[in-house]
């Protein structure tokens, strides 16, 4: 029996998440929405993502709400994708499943850690700062530094280098 392609008929609200960002590519352009990747090339050399398939998934996470296009240039016309109050609410699901995978199947060390920016402490598994006893430290309070993992020759997108540069505030321009 063929794999559905959505979750009708599923009254959940799980369900009705994963309709949204269950598709693969989707959390990891919202990660670099995180990380302050905002227009479409850099998304595109970053994330190796086929052009039609970025298209989509950029304007469903606009109708959804939880990117915003931005005008940044009238001509030739571009626009950049910025993450909304609702797509922010996202890094208290990215965080913690990004920190079970490399608990459970990393395959060396961090490529990149995360910081409490006010204390520089490392975020618990759960996105909080130990030091501060913060709950949930919000992600324009996080640091990304490049982790001990970084491989001997990185990848050499402009994202990739600019993430390895320094620690970079969440939620700030990237390049």
């Amino acid at each position: 029996m063929p794999l559905g392609k959505s979750y009708e008929g599923q009254h959940c609200s799980l369900a009705t998440a994963l309709e949204l960002v269950g598709e693969r590519w989707t959390l990891l352009i919202v990660r670099d929405a995180f990380y302050g990747v905002r227009r479409y090339g850099d998304f595109l050399a970053h994330l190796d993502i086929p052009r039609a398939v970025l298209a989509d998934r950029l304007a469903t996470l606009v109708d959804a709400g939880i990117l915003e296009r931005r005008r940044y240039q009238d001509a030739p016309p571009r626009d950049e994708y910025v993450l909304t109050d609702r797509g922010g609410e996202l890094w208290s699901v990215i965080y913690p499943l990004m920190s079970w995978s490399e608990r459970h199947f990393a395959l060396g060390e961090s490529l990149r850690t995360f910081r409490h920016a006010a204390c520089g402490t490392q975020l618990d598994p759960a996105g909080r700062c130990p030091t501060c006893g913060n709950v949930d430290v919000p992600p324009g309070d996080v640091e990304a530094h490049a982790g001990p993992g970084v491989p001997a020759e990185p990848r050499q997108d402009p994202v990739s280098v600019a993430l390895r540069r320094g620690p970079h505030r969440l939620l700030r321009p990237l390049l």
